[in-house]
């Protein structure tokens, strides 16, 4: 079984795209949603995950094309199912392309399982002078 040791260990080797999406989601700057990085569930190591949401985001290299990789990823996603957890799986070659997609993704997958208030700025200006902070 995996522990903190393991997951301290990956931290430290982390990938490109991983650290490009912690620096999205770490100090609560997505939405105000916790994420932790490299968290222990049972057998497995989980890339991010936020408790709040059970919401599980994987980010897969090259090696998760291999057939094998594929059927045991399955495996792992069934798993986390069984224990509510839903997981977001994305492409590092994705992170590149598509950045505001899969952050958009995310966002709607978060506000789905666990809705956050809007922040101030995204509401509508009314016109009616000082709105309510």
């Amino acid at each position: 079984m995996p522990g903190i040791k393991q997951a301290r260990t990956l931290r430290l080797k982390a990938t490109w795209a991983e650290r490009l999406m912690w620096s999205w989601l770490r100090g609560r700057r997505f939405s105000e949603y916790k994420f932790r990085r490299n968290h222990p569930v049972d057998r497995y190591i989980l890339d991010f995950y936020c408790i709040e949401a059970s919401l599980a985001i994987e980010l897969d290299g090259g090696g998760h094309g291999r057939p094998e990789q594929q059927a045991h990823d399955a495996e792992r996603d069934r798993f986390l199912g069984t224990q509510g957890i839903k997981v977001l799986r994305f492409w590092n070659s994705q992170l590149r392309l598509n950045r505001q997609h899969i952050r958009d993704k995310v966002f709607r997958e978060l506000q789905r399982r666990a809705p956050h208030p809007l922040p101030q700025y995204t509401r509508p200006w009314t016109g009616l002078g000082n709105q309510e902070k």
